[in-house]
């Protein structure tokens, strides 16, 4: 089975995201060789305006390189999709001819990916590769993107923790998750 994969990214960037894209798209060419591996610019957005990234293309050097990259890659979207949007998801997965459509990001792809999956009726696979900061996947003790944001966080707060000792005042911090 050649078939067309889909990959896309939900939610906010994390250290680690970019390598499940490379991992997944290289995994695909390994065990589906001919396959074609689409990844959605900005999320289900793209799937939506049918723009896509052909990652079949891109050199397993190059995409080596984008693994260690920070932030996404492909894009990524806050769009919380209901049952309506996921219909319009499905028809731009179907206009794709895909045969899987793999989402990676936390709870809300999760969601998505359960709506979707029920809407499809097992016409298409749907996959969810957890990549989280929040760390508020049900059933994981943890997720990928947790640790790597609590380490950079406990860096750089350090880091500023340090710079700020020379100088009066106060230093509020915000960080996502």
């Amino acid at each position: 089975m050649a078939g067309t994969f889909v990959i896309a990214q939900g939610g906010g960037p994390t250290a680690v995201i970019n390598q499940t894209v490379v991992g997944a798209t290289l995994e695909i060419r390994k065990r589906h060789p001919g396959a074609r591996v689409l990844g959605s610019i900005h999320g289900v957005r793209g799937i939506r305006d049918g723009n896509y990234a052909d990652l079949s293309a891109i050199p397993e050097d190059r995409l080596r390189l984008i693994a260690g990259t920070p932030s996404a890659a492909l894009g990524s979207t806050r769009d919380k999709p209901d049952a309506g949007y996921c219909e319009v998801i499905l028809k731009g997965l179907q206009k794709a001819g895909a045969d899987a459509f793999i989402y990676i990001g936390g709870n809300d792809t999760s969601g998505t990916q359960q709506i979707l999956t029920d809407a499809a009726g097992g016409k298409i696979a749907f996959v969810h590769a957890p990549k989280t900061i929040d760390n508020d996947l049900e059933e994981n003790d943890h997720t990928p993107g947790f640790i790597s944001a609590a380490e950079f966080v406990a860096g750089a707060f350090l880091s500023v923790d340090l710079d700020f000792r020379a100088l009066p005042g106060i230093y509020v911090g915000i960080v996502m998750g």
